[in-house]
């Protein structure tokens, strides 16, 4: 099984990507396909010692701009990193791709070139959200949708819930309605639509309306959060500036005191576990559920840890054949 990585985009060039896809295939044996700039990418595998049968590099001449309209770009730039990586996963000759680049035009490239899985209306965006224990709980849709019908919103219930299952390793995945208060009558139409929809749903765990609050705790209260694009978005990017913001806090007050500075060095260790388990690199990026192939979207800033797990995550879709029981799940359950 081969991963295709778009290597020219995001914020810090093809140079970390390739650290990251060669580690990934260095430490855990997986196959990568580098699409870019060919001789960019083969000047930059000679610093590294790797299996010339796991990594290859297909060239594409274009890069696709974090500014670029992502509709425009992709059929104007058809031998973009971009456009080339999807057409690899399109072809079956990758089983999924990853960019860290326009999400945009990622999205835009996959719906055309790869498709939806039968009977999908709106392929979500699922982002892993860490919880205080360590473990995660799956947001979705994290942003690809912004206006939703009540039928989505299920779908986007069902293709949540496989991921939490098989890729987050939940058992028995619990449901939730992303809203603005718990009882069953809070909501806007389209969530009190969807869940009374989603009570009528056999072999799902749907526990009703949840809060913002109950995305985070320690109490397993939620595995699979559901909402619009919109709502979805909002709460990832408030999540990010949030986390960002109590670091930047700590790390302020630390140095406005000598003995604060003598305790961060005792706890370094902890402030490392910490960050590490917030840190989205882990999870390597955001998949795109619902399209045939495994679509993984990433942070611009995504760093080699990111690469490198996306391409774990990518391939341990695959092999759970997760697109399958997605397939399967949409054929069963009528709207």
């Amino acid at each position: 099984m081969w991963v295709a990585v778009d290597a020219m985009s995001g914020d810090y060039g093809p140079e970390c990507i390739v650290e990251g896809a060669v580690n990934a295939s260095n430490e855990w044996g997986y196959k990568v396909v580098l699409v870019g700039r060919e001789e960019d990418l083969v000047e930059i595998l000679l610093k590294y010692e790797y299996d010339s049968n796991k990594i290859r590099v297909v060239h594409a001449s274009e890069i696709i701009d974090m500014n670029d309209s992502p509709s425009v770009a992709v059929r104007a730039m058809e031998d973009s990193s971009i456009v080339q990586a999807v057409k690899l996963v399109a072809q079956k000759e990758c089983v999924g791709i990853f960019s860290p680049g326009n999400t945009g035009a990622t999205m835009a490239a996959a719906l055309l070139h790869m498709g939806r899985i039968n009977k999908v209306m709106r392929p979500p965006i699922a982002a892993p959200i860490p919880r205080e224990n360590g473990s995660s709980m799956v947001l979705l849709d994290a942003g690809a949708n912004v206006d939703c019908k009540p039928e989505y919103l299920v779908q986007f219930a069902l293709m949540g819930e496989i991921y939490a299952r098989d890729i987050l390793g939940i058992e028995e995945p619990l449901v939730g309605l992303l809203s603005n208060g718990e009882e069953d009558k809070k909501g806007s139409y389209v969530s009190l639509k969807a869940f009374e929809k989603l009570k009528k749903v056999k072999n799902i765990k749907f526990i009703g309306n949840v809060e913002g609050r109950d995305l985070y705790g320690s109490g397993r209260k939620v595995d699979v959060v559901v909402c619009d694009g919109f709502i979805g978005n909002i709460v990832l990017k408030a999540t990010e500036g949030l986390s960002k913001s109590i670091f930047n806090v700590l790390k302020n007050s630390i140095k406005e005191s000598s003995l604060a500075q003598t305790g961060a060095l005792l706890l370094k260790p902890t402030f490392t576990a910490v960050k590490k388990r917030l840190d989205y690199a882990e999870h390597g990026g955001a998949l795109l559920l619902g399209v045939e192939g495994i679509c993984m979207i990433g942070h611009g800033s995504s760093n080699a840890v990111a690469v490198k797990n996306a391409v774990r995550v990518i391939s341990e879709c695959a092999e759970h054949k997760m697109n399958q029981k997605i397939a399967d799940r949409m054929a069963e359950v009528r709207l």
